[in-house]
């Protein structure tokens, strides 16, 4: 695995390194030694499957509150996603920024996203699926998010979405 930081401190895409031959290729999707001398501390307890049916379906941006923050690392298993992580941390020189990458399942590249920072998703493709390693159990209640196309984030999405829960139209827009 390889780690390379991005502009939003602790946010890092991570390739994958695949061991390829005439069957395919096999990855380490997570290696808690290569994320120890990667300098993260991140040992995952659930595993979660976002199936995602239709292009241009938006999920997020989504966030849980402290002391329940998720620690999230993101994998496109089938399909493709624009990937966004906006920088919620008061302390961090990036707060109220985000970052975006695409992400789909032919790069094995993953994306990982810390503590204090909101998540979310524009499908590429139809038939989607986008895998979650995180670091905490998920808490009923806790659970936050901004809009999507919240003005002051101004986030360029690549394309128009489709596809809108009423939960993630229903989001406040971002404080600075």
């Amino acid at each position: 695995m390889k780690f390379h930081v991005t502009d939003i401190p602790g946010v890092f895409t991570v390739a994958m390194e695949p061991l390829v031959d005439e069957r395919g290729f096999f990855a380490r999707l997570y290696c808690p030694d290569e994320f120890a001398t990667a300098g993260l501390k991140f040992t995952p307890v659930q595993v979660s499957l976002s199936r995602n049916v239709h292009r241009y379906t938006v999920r997020g941006l989504h966030y849980q509150n402290p002391p329940h923050s998720e620690a999230k690392l993101v994998t496109v298993t089938r399909g493709a996603v624009y990937d966004v992580v906006v920088d919620l941390r008061r302390a961090s020189a990036a707060f109220g920024r985000w970052a975006a990458f695409e992400l789909d399942a032919d790069s094995a590249r993953a994306m990982f996203i810390p503590e204090g920072c909101a998540h979310g998703f524009l499908t590429l493709a139809p038939q989607t699926d986008v895998l979650y390693h995180i670091n905490r159990m998920y808490v009923a209640g806790q659970a936050q998010g901004l809009r999507w196309n919240d003005s002051r984030l101004n986030i360029r999405w690549p394309a128009e979405p489709a596809f809108v829960s009423v939960a993630d139209r229903s989001w406040p827009d971002f404080s600075f």
